[in-house]
């Protein structure tokens, strides 16, 4: 298994009790839907070495306490702070047609729906706290930063890899006229 062919979950905040416990910070939507895990994966160096969990224990919301198998000492358990923790991509739950995973765009034209033409390619998602920016490189490799919300997307063809948004009028333009100097 390799990075690649996964999506972090979250990581090991800190170690919890003496006796090999860690709190984890599961940083996905809904953390309520990963309390029965049986296993995860954890980044070691630059290898993912799968846990086994014993259990779980919900303390708030995206903190949970767990129990590794094998992890039964708080020495075991400190080598294991701050560590990140990834599932496979096929494990993740199927979305409805208009709904998308931030890993998957990333490689998709987008489009602007006032012009109808093509921006440029997505290639990186940011999370900015609450705010996420499309990182779009034009044909003229600019980078074009555009903010998403739901409310912008107008459709997405994932046969096509194509997403079309209605961008704020003139903010392409910013970009572009600015590298024309």
């Amino acid at each position: 298994m390799t990075i690649d062919d996964c999506y972090q979950l979250g990581y090991i905040v800190k170690t919890h009790g003496l006796k090999g416990e860690v709190q984890i910070y599961l940083d996905v939507d809904s953390p309520n839907e990963y309390q029965n895990l049986e296993s995860v994966f954890v980044l070691q160096g630059q290898q993912l070495v799968p846990f086994f969990i014993e259990s779980m224990s919900n303390l708030n919301g995206a903190k949970t306490i767990v129990s590794f198998e094998d992890v039964s000492s708080l020495e075991s358990a400190q080598a294991l702070k701050g560590r990140e923790l990834y599932l496979p991509l096929a494990s993740l739950p199927e979305l409805s047609d208009n709904e998308f995973y931030l890993h998957e765009i990333v490689g998709y034209s987008l489009q602007d729906s006032n012009t109808d033409g093509t921006v440029g390619t997505i290639n990186n998602v940011i999370e900015s706290g609450p705010q996420l920016l499309f990182s779009v490189l034009s044909e003229n490799d600019v980078e074009i930063l555009i903010p998403y919300t739901e409310s912008l997307l107008e459709s997405i063809d994932k046969e096509s890899k194509r997403i079309v948004l209605n961008v704020p009028e003139g903010l392409i333009d910013i970009y572009l006229e600015d590298n024309e100097d």
